[in-house]
């Protein structure tokens, strides 16, 4: 017999608490340099949500700042995984994508959604799609026009995206910005970007990350979001002062911390506040540290700032 069974008595006690959520994430796993499931698994632990990984590819690193990664590309093994979880009846209460290996995979994962939309209750399952694809303007070397599009596929009628200027931009063809804006300039072409994703892709909430502006001499950050869910619901906008440096796998952390919160019950706007300001915070951290930026975020020490957020 195995100790670790539901027993009928174990399980009839009425003094048990409901199990707590429990993500899918669709990520890759880069071993070194703090991004994707490095980073996804411990931010959602710490705030109390079990992380599943379905990895879509294995690297020796990521690729920003490193040469010649290993890269294996898992397309079979995440059709092989789910499979089992599938018979198993397993139901997960948020799927969470974001870098993709390969074009086949937009398939494999719209497959998976389709599976695993329901929870076994019939509660919906939270559908949070990071379209993780580039920075600055450019694609990330692993990426393709074909790839990309398949991209779009995934936003359509998703209840979150987390899309960077730069993936929003790709996602709506629009021209990335030529020059640093002023906050008012920058303002108004990510509240446009946000309102076009949520009317081209039928998302119920679209958070653009990423906007640098010029404050009068600062340089900030903007976080510009929109609800659709709320009937002529406008886009809002959290700005915090851009850091010297800059992160890989600051994507990441972000999403992660905005799924966590809404997960939690906590409000749109709130959360994506939240999860600005704590990505501000360990990135003026990790200034403290004389590691590469190519790195990563030094996180580790930053986790029980997520234990018990604070609205």
């Amino acid at each position: 017999m195995n100790r670790y069974n539901d027993s009928p008595d174990f399980v009839a006690n009425n003094s048990l608490l409901p199990p707590i959520k429990r993500v899918a994430a669709v990520h890759d796993i880069s071993c070194l340099g703090r991004c994707a499931l490095t980073v996804i698994i411990p931010v959602l632990s710490a705030m109390g949500i079990q992380t599943v990984p379905l990895p879509t590819a294995l690297l020796s690193t990521h690729t920003g700042g490193f040469d010649n990664m290993f890269f294996e590309d898992l397309t079979r093994h995440m059709s092989e995984i789910s499979a089992h979880w599938k018979s198993i009846g397993t139901d997960f209460d948020a799927i969470y994508s974001g870098f993709l290996g390969s074009h086949e995979q937009i398939d494999t994962l719209l497959s998976f959604i389709r599976d695993f939309a329901r929870k076994n209750d019939g509660r919906k399952a939270f559908i949070a799609i990071d379209p993780v694809m580039g920075d600055d303007g450019e694609l990330y070397s692993t990426y393709n026009d074909e790839l990309m599009h398949g991209m779009s596929h995934l936003c359509v009628g998703a209840d979150l995206i987390t899309p960077n200027l730069t993936e929003a931009c790709f996602l709506t063809d629009e021209k990335y910005p030529a020059h640093v804006p002023t906050e008012k300039e920058a303002k108004e072409f990510a509240g446009y970007l946000a309102k076009k994703l949520v009317d081209k892709f039928g998302c119920k909430k679209a958070v653009v990350t990423g906007s640098q502006a010029d404050d009068g001499g600062n340089k900030i950050l903007i976080s510009t979001a929109i609800d659709a869910e709320n009937e002529g619901s406008e886009p809002f906008y959290h700005s915090v002062p851009l850091m010297p440096r800059s992160y890989p796998g600051t994507g990441d952390v972000f999403a992660s911390v905005l799924l966590g919160m809404l997960l939690d019950g906590r409000d749109f706007a709130d959360s994506v506040r939240f999860a600005s300001d704590y990505v501000c915070k360990v990135t003026e951290f990790s200034h403290r540290y004389a590691t590469p930026i190519r790195d990563g975020l030094v996180i580790e020490p930053c986790l029980s700032l997520l234990t018990h957020p604070q609205d």
